[in-house]
């Protein structure tokens, strides 16, 4: 083959290689395009039937020379990075995105401003029980100069012949004891039809690791003006769980905290294992105020000083755990709460660090 033949099959690679960049762009117009679409829907990106047409459509239309399993592989390439153009779009255009809020929200829980730069701390029972075992709790609590009661009034539990909670009865008793102390109540509601009759007794609505994924129980909370602490699910990725916040913010409801309280894996020596990465990407990629839960995350009450030093050092807002007046009895979590002598231990390993 001579140097002008070979010059002139180049030049007519250069050209296709440059049709190819064309069209690979003009590809990539139309799925940003798509990306948009799927957004106003609200469904989800990626479609593996779409994936399983297109791979079809090659292996059917496929003359060679190249293999179609190659052709295959390609065509997969295209539509993952594809895939990949409309999530980075998409990522910036959330609510809960810092590149879209780029200033700290700051929550406002009755005068306390979580998300200013201080540090917060909740506390409380695992279970409402009684009135005596709230207010026993609530004045230690407040003893330690802290104004935030934690109280689970209805209790999502694995069995359902566990102790499943007091309801109602159990936010009238958190309101009333929490009125006595001056404290503000944050407690669990579990469904969208509860919503509007806890606003009568809490300050901040959680929405648990189990419902993290109830997409009706998060635009209810998103529909109402009351803070919400949103609990990361039991195996979310960071990812999910900004998407579970999105649905509150999309409904107008920006007074969200978003609360670490460890994931499910493979290790037995903890209850789950504490993401404590989770809350610098979180503060670096939401604007939101970023809570550790220590008891669910550890349920070790041995570790619960260390892994909340760790969660203020990394960057946390607010730390919570679980306090009763007798684990030992506890309808719920016996095992994680500390009792009020622990509960002293603890705070005074945490002096250090002031607490609001």
């Amino acid at each position: 083959m001579t140097n002008h033949r070979l010059e002139e099959l180049r030049t007519q690679i250069d050209g296709l290689d440059m049709q190819l960049l064309d069209l690979l762009n003009r590809r990539a117009v139309i799925v940003e395009e798509i990306g948009k679409e799927k957004e106003k829907q609200g469904t989800i990106k990626y479609d593996p039937v779409r994936e399983r047409e297109l791979l079809d459509r090659v292996a059917a239309n496929n003359q060679g020379p190249f293999s179609t399993e190659t052709l295959q592989h390609l065509f997969k390439q295209i539509f993952k990075i594809s895939l990949q153009l409309q999530e980075s779009d998409n990522s910036e255009m959330l609510l809960v995105s810092r590149k879209r809020h780029p200033q700290d929200t700051i929550v406002d829980i009755r005068g306390q401003k979580i998300g200013d730069g201080n540090k917060y701390f909740v506390a409380g029972p695992c279970s409402v029980e009684s009135e005596e075992q709230v207010r026993a709790t609530a004045r230690e609590i407040k003893r330690h100069g802290l104004t935030l009661l934690r109280g689970g009034a209805f209790k999502p539990r694995t069995s359902p012949y566990d102790f499943q909670g007091l309801g109602e009865e159990g936010l009238k008793i958190l309101r009333k004891v929490a009125d006595e102390f001056g404290l503000s109540v944050i407690s669990e509601i579990m469904a969208p039809e509860d919503v509007e009759m806890s606003l009568k007794y809490v300050d901040v609505i959680q929405v648990g690791a189990r419902n993290m994924q109830n997409f009706n129980l998060l635009k209810a909370v998103g529909r109402v003006k009351k803070p919400v602490l949103l609990k990361r699910g039991l195996a979310a990725t960071i990812e999910e769980f900004k998407y579970a916040a999105e649905y509150i913010l999309s409904q107008g409801n920006d007074q969200v905290i978003l609360c670490e309280r460890g994931i499910r894996t493979y290790e037995r020596a903890t209850r789950n294992t504490l993401d404590i990465t989770a809350v610098p990407i979180l503060k670096q990629e939401t604007h939101l105020p970023v809570a550790v839960d220590v008891t669910h995350s550890t349920g070790r009450r041995d570790i619960m000083i260390p892994a909340a030093k760790a969660a203020i050092a990394i960057g946390a807002d607010m730390v919570m755990a679980e306090v009763h007046p007798d684990p030992a009895v506890a309808l719920s979590d016996s095992q994680q709460q500390m009792d009020f002598p622990q509960f002293d231990t603890f705070m005074d390993a945490l002096k250090p660090v002031v607490f609001s």
